[in-house]
């Protein structure tokens, strides 16, 4: 068995196919895992979202920030967005069914296999869609996570979906409660890219460089160079920050997302070798 690991997908299915052929991707033995954002903004969102569904024994997704907004707006707890491309899935007869099982995947996954990047070995790895605030153990992100995780697949679903919106509370308090609570743990592991070494949230730098004074005069870092509670031998798998083209310093960490949507390329990764294969989009 091989394990592979793809950047975001937002609706690129061809791209995605066409790795899969090139790496002689099968099913029945091999596994992916999925960075999330498995929808919006690309061409095949449909297919896409199928393509996940009809492959579920094969593939570990973690949600994404563009895969909880597609579960808002078809929980009629939020509305679509100027670039969202969304209908074709809410038109589909087989929408709750794809629906459903989208809203049962983690946010977070601890696997144990080990993990091989630029010829460092790591003896296990940890896949989410944005990140893992430095001021978090993988056991308290796992934690956290499965909080959300609770609340999505339980019957107040409609109620965290409308709630989970907000950039506040921008900052990590263990006596934080109630949504409040579920909201900063959401955007710490699908909207996090830059905070401060006490894991504030910059929500307005999006590029490869935070811009000056963009957090009231604190300094901020990508949130994998701030020093961490994460062991030596973790390694984590993450997308979303299409910006950085994969290119961390860190191998540690691993960035999937290339920007395929936005005109750059899809990046599958051979977890056990560490070799990389992209396609153009």
């Amino acid at each position: 068995m091989t394990h592979y690991a793809v950047g975001d997908i937002q609706g690129c299915l061809r791209p995605l196919k066409k790795l899969l052929k090139q790496v002689g991707f099968n099913p029945k033995k091999d596994h992916l895992w999925s960075t999330g954002d498995l929808v919006n903004r690309g061409p095949e969102n449909l297919a896409s979202l199928r393509w996940f569904h009809d492959h579920r024994d094969s593939v570990t997704v973690v949600l994404g920030n563009h895969d909880l907004h597609l579960l808002a707006i078809a929980a009629n707890s939020a509305t679509h967005g100027r670039s969202d491309n969304l209908q074709d899935i809410l038109d589909a007869p087989d929408r709750d069914t794809l629906l459903h099982w989208l809203r049962h995947q983690p946010l977070l996954h601890r696997g144990s296999l080990p993990i091989t990047n630029e010829q460092q070995t790591y003896g296990a790895g940890i896949l989410v869609h944005a990140g893992i605030p430095p001021v978090w153990t993988s056991e308290q992100a796992a934690e956290h996570a499965r909080e959300v995780e609770t609340v999505l697949r339980g019957p107040d679903y409609r109620q965290f979906l409308k709630a989970m919106y907000g950039n506040e509370p921008y900052v990590w308090s263990d006596h934080l409660k109630g949504m409040a609570r579920l909201r900063v743990i959401t955007n710490y592991l699908t909207r996090m890219r830059y905070c401060s070494r006490r894991a504030k949230l910059d929500f307005v730098s999006k590029e490869a460089t935070p811009r000056v004074g963009a957090l009231s005069g604190k300094t901020v870092n990508a949130w994998f160079a701030q020093p961490n509670k994460l062991e030596a031998d973790e390694c984590v798998v993450f997308g979303h920050w299409a910006a950085l083209s994969g290119v961390t310093q860190d191998h540690q960490f691993i960035g999937l997302d290339t920007g395929c949507v936005w005109g750059g390329c899809m990046t599958l990764m051979n977890l056990q070798t560490g070799a990389r294969h992209t396609a153009a989009c």
